[in-house]
């Protein structure tokens, strides 16, 4: 099977709905985003020591789950398609907390903005976390079009979701820099 279609050619592309549409839409920026993310993410895993199986694990399983979120981002909401989709686990936010939570224990509390940035990791991290609220928030404007529709419930799972991520992201970057012995480094204003 070739990689290359052609179909595209002209600067449409079709949803899994099966929708034709033009490539600057807004659904195809909001799983291109996801799609970005997801990429981040698997940097982020390969800079990552060979000794830390169980937080590449976690962070494989946070990529397989962006894959049912992408399927709702590229369906049309009330489209037939919709049906055959998974609904989207709606404890996957409690499990970040509490990933969130494991991390935090051993972190100082902060008192002022850090600077992104530290071990190769960290850095990584930080970059999964711009591309998550990105992502987010090309959600947030499609959630709109989903309102009284089965979709609807599923795009405010997907947004509780990335919002978590994000954070999620940003205390593992304050992790991996404290298992490489690095300190945040502070924002200094003036």
């Amino acid at each position: 099977m070739k990689v290359y279609t052609g179909s595209g050619d002209r600067g449409r592309t079709s949803l899994f709905s099966g929708e034709r549409v033009p490539k600057d839409n807004a659904r195809i920026d909001a799983y291109g985003n996801l799609d970005e993310l997801n990429s981040v993410i698997g940097a982020l895993i390969a800079c990552l020591p060979r000794d830390c199986g169980e937080l590449r694990e976690e962070l494989e399983a946070i990529q397989s789950r962006l894959f049912p979120i992408g399927a709702w981002l590229a369906t049309t909401p009330g489209a037939p398609a919709a049906a055959a989709l998974p609904p989207l686990d709606p404890d996957d936010a409690a499990r970040l907390e509490r990933c969130i939570d494991r991390f935090a224990a051993g972190l100082p509390v902060l008192t002022a903005f850090i600077l992104p940035g530290g071990d190769i990791g960290a850095a990584w991290s930080h970059v999964a976390r711009t591309v998550c609220r990105r992502t987010e928030r090309s959600v947030v404007r499609l959630a709109a079009d989903a309102t009284g529709t089965a979709a609807a419930e599923q795009m405010a799972r997907a947004i509780v979701y990335l919002n978590r991520l994000s954070d999620y992201f940003f205390v593992l970057a304050r992790h991996i820099n404290r298992l490489h012995g690095l300190e945040d480094r502070l924002w200094k204003h003036g």
